[in-house]
């Protein structure tokens, strides 16, 4: 896995509209089988090669909550962070993740209420530059205050 950021935290005191964070990392069929088993979600157009080759996607796909998982890692381990806390998620998978895909997961800052500690992000993840999932996240982001 290769991202762009140590982990840690950084405070919602910290934060600036546009901050960009992202990670890569290859799907495999680990992770998918993996994923199966920890989700329960065993569709076989993610596990079985005939059944998925007779799908629309004509081989088979991973899970789309396993590449949203990807938007989860930056959030939680480089933006904002550890401490931060998830309210929100909006997603609109845009094309498939198959195994031996290298998934960019990206998350920008777009509004941020100090008040409230909340934070609005874009988030997306891309394979080879393209679009396959892309929505916003709201979160309770961490602070000085408490640490």
């Amino acid at each position: 896995m290769l991202d762009n950021m140590p982990r840690g935290t950084i405070c919602i005191e910290d934060l600036e509209i546009g901050m960009i964070r992202h990670l890569r990392k290859e799907v495999t069929d680990r992770d998918i089988e993996l994923f199966a088993e920890v989700s329960t979600d065993r569709n076989p157009v993610h596990l079985d090669d005939d059944y998925a080759m007779a799908t629309i996607f004509e081989g088979r796909i991973a899970h789309g909550m396993l590449t949203a998982g990807l938007i989860s890692a930056v959030i939680g381990e480089q933006l904002p962070g550890h401490g931060t806390i998830y309210l929100g998620q909006s997603l609109k998978f845009l094309a498939p993740v198959r195994p031996g895909d290298v998934v960019t997961a990206e998350v920008e800052v777009m509004a941020i209420d100090y008040g409230k500690r909340r934070v609005t992000l874009d988030t997306r993840c891309l394979v080879n530059g393209k679009p396959v999932l892309k929505g916003e996240a709201t979160v309770l982001a961490p602070t000085k205050k408490f640490d």
